[in-house]
């Protein structure tokens, strides 16, 4: 079975900043530094049945000031087909934000970008001179990866509006919005993908559990996928490893396997492991 793993990181520590990474910096996981090391593409180790057709790369912090520094790098190290999501600030003011645009779009394997919102999510899209932003980013055809709490029902007030006045932005929802271990049956964050798979132009991206807790029940994943399907179809789900941060639980090789092994038919798991991240991510 082909894979296409559509959310995945690789460093290098020698080039990139990476201040997420140090220890004396947050997040202060204790188990950080399983993964304070040097990641390439020769780590993502697949055996059969499972083949590796291609990866997404998304922006990991090598360099927030000068993003198209880590897409360089990734360039000129991977040999894998890839599509890369650049690191931009979308609340820079929009002469800037386009000139850092420009520098990102000379690179052929762009297709969108990452500024991750999560704590900060409402103060960011109350702000509505991000929309002129993101209007030109749907003008350059890439899509905004969008990483926040979906429990955060007045940030999603602020996304459902945003979307409503930037319909051309293709928007992915990183690590299926955070749902919340905790809750038996994530009511809050279900009614909100519900409210955001009435926007076509809106996918999700399943990944990311071990963020939340390292000691996840075996069955949840399977519990949230299902709930993301049935809120936004088989075609606009896409399950990904979040490579390195899924080894505080498992190998690459076991992430894969929990993912191909779900109670799906042939064809809806290549959707949703390999020709959905294929469409969206333009390969």
């Amino acid at each position: 079975m082909k894979i296409i793993d559509p959310h995945l990181h690789l460093f290098d520590l020698s080039q990139g900043n990476y201040q997420w990474l140090k220890p004396e910096n947050p997040p202060f996981w204790p188990d950080k530094i399983l993964i304070e090391k040097n990641f390439s593409e020769q780590d993502l180790v697949l055996t059969a049945p499972l083949v590796l057709a291609g990866f997404v790369h998304i922006e990991a912090g090598f360099d927030n000031q000068q993003p198209w520094r880590e897409i360089a790098w990734l360039e000129n190290s991977c040999n894998l087909p890839f599509k890369s999501i650049a690191m931009i600030d979308i609340t820079l003011s929009n002469e800037v934000f386009l000139q850092q645009l420009k520098k990102l779009t000379v690179y052929r394997s762009v297709v969108g970008v990452r500024y991750i919102l999560d704590d900060d999510a409402l103060a960011i899209l109350s702000d509505k001179t991000i929309h002129k932003n993101l209007e030109s980013l749907a003008v350059h055809k890439l899509s905004f990866e969008l990483q926040m709490p979906l429990t955060d029902t007045p940030a999603v007030d602020c996304l459902v509006e945003m979307l409503t006045l930037v319909p051309r932005l293709k928007v992915c929802i990183n690590h299926a919005g955070w749902p919340r271990v905790a809750e038996q049956e994530p009511s809050c964050w279900l009614a909100n993908i519900k409210r955001l798979a009435t926007f076509e132009q809106v996918l999700i991206k399943c990944s990311g559990y071990e963020m939340a807790d390292r000691h996840y029940p075996t069955g949840w994943p399977q519990q949230i996928i299902s709930r993301c399907i049935e809120s936004f179809g088989i075609k606009r789900v896409m399950l990904a490893s979040n490579f390195p941060l899924n080894l505080f639980r498992a190998s690459y090789q076991q992430t894969w396997l929990h993912n191909t092994e779900l109670p799906y038919k042939p064809e809806q798991l290549q959707q949703l492991c390999f020709s959905n991240a294929q469409d969206f991510y333009q390969f």
